[in-house]
């Protein structure tokens, strides 16, 4: 089974947070679980690092893919088609890193690990 991570929920597993539900721990902690980190988080957390919204993230900008690498996480590249329905989903949402998660995990068929229940409007399976 696989699942994708929301931004926040790579920030806080990787920084032991309490903020990150049991049931998110648990399912991340599963060895028999493939975790996904989209492109758009290394994206997020970089613009957010540059604007000065998450200066504790310097790290994790620096050593992006040895943090997935040492997590056992894999990437997830953005392709057309994950773009084509970002840029299409319906709706207010106006969050441009949201709404390539929600398109992603459309997509490719997988959970979205988030505490965002406003993905539960996209039709997609959320653990939290």
């Amino acid at each position: 089974m696989k699942a994708l991570l929301d931004t926040h929920t790579l920030l806080w597993w990787l920084d032991g947070d309490e903020r990150l539900s049991v049931t998110a721990r648990n399912w991340i902690a599963e060895p028999e679980h493939r975790v996904l980190v989209s492109a758009a988080s290394a994206w997020e957390i970089a613009t957010k690092v540059r604007i000065g919204k998450l200066p504790g993230a310097v790290a994790v900008v620096d050593r992006y893919h040895a943090c997935l690498s040492e997590q056992g996480f894999t990437a997830l590249a953005i392709s057309s088609d994950h773009a084509l329905r970002a840029g299409s989903l319906p709706g207010a949402h106006r969050d441009p890193f949201d709404r390539m998660l929600i398109a992603q995990a459309q997509a490719e068929n997988i959970a979205l690990i988030s505490n965002e229940a406003l993905f539960d409007n996209y039709g997609i399976r959320r653990i939290w």
